[in-house]
């Protein structure tokens, strides 16, 4: 159904309820947590990242909020050897990739949300469209060498972990509000407070997120906008209750809700160097629906100083529906958009027919993770051992219903006979992983090698009903190490396999392999007072490259795409000579670096990789959208009330698919370059009293307009200079 945009729909999603269910985390341990009983965490602050065996980052709450950013490419964009393609503009369809990895709809990515899988059916269905919200986390935690022995099932890529809003200790009251360019409104809420009572301890924290923006695309001859709106309650609460067993529970349940009128239809690259942010007529009825429960219920105990155990439980139920053009006169969009005649029967000045896709997906997932961390010590050898176990079991339910519409040459589309609902079928899996790591230290030196091992029970029901079954055991292993050469300076190496599967139908029916990888990394950290720095060299090599369809053909399923080797370098320096030096003003300054080489390699022709990203790569060829140089700088300037930042980022050039230019095949319109692209963005706030913070903000200050991506199915640009201002409250 279509969609009915208003600007009032800030009493909607200010009214929205919150409920549900369960979870647990098994994530490295921060210092402190054997007493204070918070959750497991991946990274746990910026200050343990100093310690951390292997390559990672933390973005905290106060550097999301500084920059005005709601979409996770820009929030990441200062953190090496992570590449965010970007699509509507506003970061809620992202595709994250980590050191060369396939960033499509992140799914060789481990994602998590307080240290549980968020994805919808990270095993059945990968590819889903589906991402936490950046803007309402206290943190994002990112590792990109060390994770593949505790975190699973998509290792080759990495992990990222969100944490949602931390319990305050104290009674506190929390709001952001932001106006501004295409009446983008935007607000983050909460209130909580944490009691000592008579049965013990007791926390808990009301959240509501949301974001409405008319968006900046217009569709050719109507003023319907392009825009979305989302709406995320929260409730988490916690008890520690006066027992003599030292023990924590939490539970927490949040809900999402999004209406979005994006579209998979890019513009040729004619049009869009004319207009950018044009749609074609003919994308009228495209609309993205969803929403998201997700939930868990955690038990943390510590018997002893040398025992902790984390356990929980937690659900995810995930729908959407996402109409889209998908064909016009019966061809493929990403080859109608090189005829000339079929653009213009899609901007609706010929006579002609188009074809909507909707397709109709469920997800649900849900488990019980458990992990014991326990310390003990052989002679002047200390150890932290490690040890999870998780089951898990998602699905997704596929239909799709199909509609045809005529054009009339003069702009308009009317409704043919309307297409059935058909049945496409149902992925299940039922995923048991174990792991064991132990973190042994030897005075300076440190070693913590692990190994992780997960087996997966896949069924897939077609469209006739006809089942296929079957099962896939995953074994990986790694090491990590550090060595303090001082009280500041750390040096790391590490060695880790990484897998990622293919959902049962690829596996099953169409034969798909795991994606497999061995990484290699070596790196120094420095820190100390106001100055850090961190370099880091890292070589990949993958084999058995899944090349995902998602977005692409008119199948489900993905295919094998041969290898690629990845390698490259990782910089960030961090200084502020204001505080260095003492003076009346803070200077906070970095600079961050990545230099990275993917190619496909191991024959002449890598085997296709179906209608997908890597469609028509060779050996040689570069891998799609992991450009060979990114850069990000930033400079601010704070005074005792205020603070102005200027931030630039840079994505090099890179191509559109694994085609590149090869003039022995034919292209479509997702081959092609994708230009390099330098942005600024000037934002800046200031204090008036305890309670209240201005804020402001220009992010794209020059106005700089690119193709970022051409797929799904063709060119589309960047975003706008959009501008905003607002309030941050504080009680």
């Amino acid at each position: 159904m279509k969609r009915s945009k208003t600007k009032g729909k800030i009493g909607r999603w200010m009214g929205g309820v919150t409920m549900a269910g369960m979870a647990m985390g098994n994530m490295v341990l921060a210092q402190d947590a054997l007493q204070t009983l918070e959750p497991l965490k991946v990274v746990g602050s910026e200050e343990e990242l100093f310690k951390l065996l292997g390559s990672g980052a933390f973005v905290g709450a106060k550097e999301i909020s500084e920059g005005g950013h709601t979409d996770i490419g820009k929030i990441l964009a200062k953190v090496p050897g992570v590449y965010v393609r970007d699509e509507d503009g506003y970061g809620n369809f992202p595709n994250i990739s980590l050191r060369g990895a396939d960033g499509t709809r992140s799914e060789k990515l481990t994602v998590m949300e307080d240290g549980i899988l968020t994805a919808p059916s990270p095993y059945s269905a990968p590819a889903a469209y589906y991402s936490p919200k950046p803007a309402r986390m206290s943190g994002i935690e990112v590792l990109k060498g060390s994770s593949q022995v505790r975190y699973g099932p998509h290792t080759t890529g990495g992990v990222i972990n969100y944490l949602s809003t931390e319990i305050p200790d104290e009674q506190k009251f929390y709001s952001r509000t932001t106006y501004g360019t295409d009446n983008t409104f935007f607000n983050h809420t909460w209130f909580g407070d944490t009691e000592e009572t008579k049965v013990g301890k007791i926390g808990y924290l009301l959240e509501m997120h949301g974001q409405i923006s008319d968006g900046f695309r217009k569709v050719d001859g109507s003023n319907q906008d392009t825009g979305f709106d989302l709406v995320e309650p929260m409730l988490k609460m916690f008890w520690e209750p006066n027992t003599a067993l030292k023990q924590r529970i939490e539970f927490k349940v949040g809900y999402s809700d999004m209406d979005s009128s994006e579209s998979y239809t890019g513009l040729t690259e004619s049009d869009l160097a004319a207009n950018p942010d044009r749609r074609y007529t003919a994308t009228q009825f495209d609309q993205f629906t969803s929403e998201h429960w997700r939930t868990y219920a955690k038990w943390i105990a510590e018997p002893s100083d040398a025992l902790r155990l984390e356990s929980a439980l937690y659900y995810n139920q995930f729908s959407r529906e996402w109409d889209k053009l998908d064909q016009v006169n019966g061809t493929a969009l990403h080859q109608a958009l090189l005829n000339p005649g079929l653009v213009n029967v899609l901007n609706g000045t010929a006579p002609g027919t188009i074809r909507t896709t909707n397709n109709l997906r469920d997800h649900e997932g849900y488990g019980w993770q458990n992990q014991a961390n326990f310390k003990f010590e052989t002679g002047e050898i200390t150890h932290d051992l490690a040890a999870g176990i998780r089951f898990h079991y998602d699905r997704q339910d596929a239909n799709r219903l199909r509609s045809t519409y005529i054009a009339d040459g003069v702009g308009n589309f009317t409704l043919g006979a309307p297409g059935a609902l058909t049945f496409n079928g149902i992925s299940e899996t039922f995923a048991t992983a174990v792991f064991v790591e132990d973190e042994i230290k030897i005075g300076k030196l440190t070693l913590r090698p692990g190994v992780r091992y997960e087996w997966l029970d896949m069924d897939f029901t077609n469209s006739s009903g006809t089942q296929f079954s079957g099962n896939e055991n995953l074994f990986t292993a790694g090491i990590g190490s550090s060595y303090d050469l001082t009280d500041n300076s750390t040096l790391f190496s590490g060695i880790y396999q990484g897998v990622a599967a293919p959902g049962p139908e690829s596996y099953l029916v169409t034969g798909t392999e795991n994606e497999e990888s061995l990484g290699f990394e070596l790196g120094y950290r420095y820190r100390k007072d106001s100055f850090n720095a961190e370099i880091i060299g890292f070589l990949t090599d993958f084999s058995q490259l899944i090349s995902t369809d998602a977005g692409f053909g008119f199948t489900n399923t993905s295919q094998n795409a041969g290898e690629a080797q990845v390698y490259g370098l990782e910089s960030i320096v961090q200084y502020d000579p204001g505080v260095e030096h003492g003076l009346a003003f803070g200077l906070p300054m970095y600079v961050s670096a990545t230099y990275t080489v993917a190619e496909f390699t191991g024959g002449n022709l890598v085997a296709g990789g179906g209608d997908g990203v890597y469609a028509g790569a060779r050996d040689g060829n570069e891998i799609p959208y992991i450009p060979e140089l990114k850069l990000a700088a930033g400079i601010g300037v704070s005074g005792e009330k205020w603070e102005v930042r200027l931030d630039a980022s840079y994505m090099g050039s890179t191509w559109g698919s694994g085609f590149n230019d090869d003039a022995n095949l034919t292209p479509s319109i997702r081959d092609g370059k994708i230009p390099a692209l330098l942005l600024f963005d000037l934002t800046a706030d200031y204090q008036v009293n305890d309670n209240f913070k201005l804020l402001a903000g220009v992010l794209n200050v020059f106005d700089e307009r690119e193709i970022v991506s051409r797929i799904p199915e063709g060119p589309r640009a960047n975003a706008p200079r959009m501008i905003f201002g607002g309030i941050e409250v504080n009680f």
